[in-house]
């Protein structure tokens, strides 16, 4: 590995006082009176927290204060593997998932890799020598590239990643010929994609992009489904009765117009999953995200995955 430039940072749950309110007043799903002060987790949640407030506004709900509910997601997840913290199970109450960014593996337009398949087939046989870039180590692009090495067969402890701290800095090592390929969220590329300076060879999502003649890696013969997730959690040891009505108002509202028209404008994928189903699949992708750090050789953890049913939430 060239360079090991950990931009890591616990992004944790801790509210911000920019965040806002929801008071259910109308008699939905959620229970007249029950109340919900919706924080982002950080800056880089600010947008989707913002987003799910006000769907939920939209929705029928009012600003108060009430039962705090934090928007955070899978770079928040990865930086408690790299710190060797306590896993979201552990520190947080799991509600809904609620959106993610589709991830794009891009190449410059006079790269040699035409296609995912000569670019698969290179990394495969040398990863070594594979120049790949993106965000800084540890974050949802280095995740992702581990996951291709690894369903391609390569041998994912050579892989070459370097992380730079901006898109531009990013775009400038593959313009220079310091990196063959990157990865990052889609939104963040399609200028690039649109105006020919960049190709995509793949998309990280299970379907197509509608719009963008890419391929799925699925398609592509790598066996990953992979989003930069966000999602909403409640606070450790959660009352139940909290739990249910906060999972009600979260299921409102990722299935109202006002969230899919929002997740629309902003380029997101709307990929509710909400209660016990969330909990469990968080399980699992906290499984992957130990895995592939582990992998990447990031991490020597050899601590259990979660509680798999022993706790008082079933996980």
């Amino acid at each position: 590995m060239r360079r090991r430039r950990f931009f890591a940072w616990w992004l944790g749950v801790a509210a911000c006082a920019a965040g806002c309110g929801t008071r259910h007043v109308t008699g939905g799903a959620a229970g007249l009176g029950a109340a919900f002060s919706i924080n982002p987790g950080g800056r880089r949640w600010s947008k989707v927290g913002q987003a799910f407030a006000g769907a939920a506004r939209a929705a029928g709900y009012e600003t108060a204060a009430g039962t705090k509910i934090t928007v955070t997601g899978l770079p928040a997840l990865a930086a408690a593997e790299l710190n060797d913290g306590q896993t979201l199970l552990e520190t947080a109450t799991p509600l809904s998932r609620l959106s993610g960014h589709v991830e794009v593996v891009v190449v410059p337009e006079s790269s040699r890799f035409k296609d995912f398949e000569s670019f698969g087939a290179h990394l495969r046989d040398r990863p070594g020598q594979t120049l790949l870039a993106g965000a800084p180590q540890g974050e949802p692009a280095h995740l992702l590239f581990g996951l291709i090495a690894k369903g391609l067969g390569a041998d994912t402890r050579r892989v070459d990643y370097t992380g730079y701290p901006s898109i531009q800095e990013i775009m400038m090592a593959l313009l220079s010929g310091k990196a063959a390929a990157a990865a990052g969220p889609l939104a963040y590329w399609r200028e690039s994609i649109g105006a020919g300076r960049m190709r995509a060879l793949a998309v990280s999502s299970a379907r197509r992009v509608p719009g963008l003649d890419v391929p799925t890696l699925l398609e592509s013969g790598v066996r990953v489904d992979f989003a930069d997730w966000s999602a909403a959690f409640g606070p450790d040891e959660m009352p139940d009765d909290s739990r249910e009505s906060a999972i009600r108002m979260c299921e409102e509202v990722t299935g109202s117009p006002g969230w899919q028209a929002a997740c629309r404008a902003a380029g997101w994928l709307s990929i509710p999953l909400s209660g016990d189903d969330f909990a469990l699949w968080l399980a699992s992708e906290i499984a992957r995200t130990r895995g592939v750090l582990r992998d990447l050789g990031l991490i020597d953890s050899t601590k259990a995955t979660t509680c798999w049913g022993s706790c008082r939430r079933g996980h």
